[in-house]
């Protein structure tokens, strides 16, 4: 059978995606949890999700295929035991306190139809949910005021995150804060029992001891892949991940490990560098010189460590087979308009083909540079759903991109 997955670039014509439309998820934030949660403001749901429809339509527009992430994931769960297990290990990992809480959490989840488990399951479970749930202990009590049995996933608009596909395989991620690692399962039961990716190699799992996480994981061409060592991505984690991946099977040669600031502002590699052509990135003007970088390649079966010695520019053209490359930055040469737009993921675009990228309309700093640089630029509106500190690229995760090696 045609392997499901194929991701071997980071501009190649972009071919399948897999998106999540926002939910209920984003009516569950509250003030004062947003810090909780991960998030720094409150999006408007219904202009959030036109906004993400408009994202989407755009993909269209420009020949790609949208695939949804509760639709993958219904159609998994209509085989064999996967409805009933995935609750189970549900509500196991949302460590519910309360005394008899836990049983009347499954209880009402088993009752619902998979659309509504799905959707309830991304929008956290109110105690106002649920009636008769006794307070027997005094955790009851102390707990009582907290209105959640169960957490929402706000963060889970950004699909990049909770897994990466890597050429044909896949890394299900090992997410840094607990609050995320429950939209690991979602992914972990589409490749366990969807009837076309059940078959997909995994290179990484949810249960790995190191983190990782799908925003710091870019596809530069099939055989080179670079990885950010953020604040959410760990150096074993990319050690244990290159030696999985760097063979012959999978035709990886070599892993660019790439040292960023462990700050919330550079969150993933893909918040401060992005590809936007075959010899371009956008990048955060602050971040070339604070970048250190390491080249992971094998030698007769072992892995080897090499600290590069030059910018990383020049580890970029070498990995890349250029001559030249450039580094357009957000926000041009403005501090004013560099932070303004970085904060509202100016250099997170997404590549649908090689110098053609999908950008908020908001950063029309950066646009217009990118503009300038001879990049088609298709701009859509972003007022709500910036407010989850992500851009194009976080809310997209490629099933099937072509390669641009020559």
């Amino acid at each position: 059978m045609t392997n499901p997955i194929s991701v071997r670039s980071e501009v190649g014509k972009l071919r399948q995606v897999m998106l999540h439309r926002p939910g209920e998820e984003l009516e569950n934030l509250m003030p004062e949890y947003l810090t909780r949660q991960l998030f720094d403001d409150i999006p408007y749901l219904v202009h959030a999700k036109q906004e993400h429809d408009a994202f989407a339509d755009t993909l269209r527009k420009c020949g790609v295929e949208v695939l949804y992430l509760d639709e993958l994931l219904a159609q998994a769960l209509t085989v064999g035991n996967a409805r009933e297990e995935i609750i189970w290990e549900y509500v196991r990992e949302a460590n519910i306190n309360a005394s008899g809480a836990e049983q009347a959490v499954n209880a009402y989840l088993s009752s619902l139809p998979i659309p509504e488990l799905i959707a309830t399951m991304a929008g956290g479970v109110r105690k106002s949910q649920l009636d008769g749930v006794e307070r027997r202990h005094l955790v009851d009590y102390l707990d009582d005021q907290y209105p959640f049995y169960v957490d929402p996933m706000p963060n889970l608009y950004f699909t990049r995150d909770p897994f990466s596909n890597v050429g044909s395989g896949v890394l299900i991620s090992k997410m840094a804060n607990n609050v995320r690692q429950r939209e690991t399962l979602f992914a972990k039961y589409i490749f366990k029992y969807h009837p076309v990716y059940k078959w997909v190699t995994k290179y990484h799992d949810r249960n790995d001891v190191h983190n990782i996480e799908g925003g710091d994981v870019l596809v530069l061409t099939s055989d080179t892949i670079a990885i950010g060592m953020s604040e959410r991505t760990s150096a074993q984690a990319v050690e244990l991940i290159a030696n999985r991946l760097i063979c012959e099977k999978t035709g990886i040669r070599r892993i660019i490990a790439l040292d960023i600031p462990k700050l919330r502002a550079f969150m993933h590699l893909d918040t401060v560098m992005t590809m936007v052509d075959r010899d371009a990135f956008v990048i955060h003007p602050n971040i070339r010189t604070s970048m250190r970088s390491f080249v992971l390649t094998k030698n007769n079966g072992r892995l080897v460590i090499h600290e590069s010695e030059h910018d990383v520019a020049d580890v970029m053209k070498e990995a890349l087979g250029l001559d030249n490359i450039r580094f357009i930055r957000c926000g041009g040469g403005s501090i004013i308009d560099a932070a303004r737009e970085q904060w509202n993921d100016g250099a997170n675009t997404l590549a649908v083909a090689p110098g053609e990228v999908i950008t908020y309309s908001r950063n029309y700093v950066t646009n217009r540079i990118l503009r300038e640089n001879g990049i088609i630029v298709h701009e859509i509106p972003s007022a709500e759903l910036s407010r989850g500190r992500g851009g194009p690229r976080c809310m997209s995760m490629p099933f099937i991109r072509d390669a641009i090696d020559n």
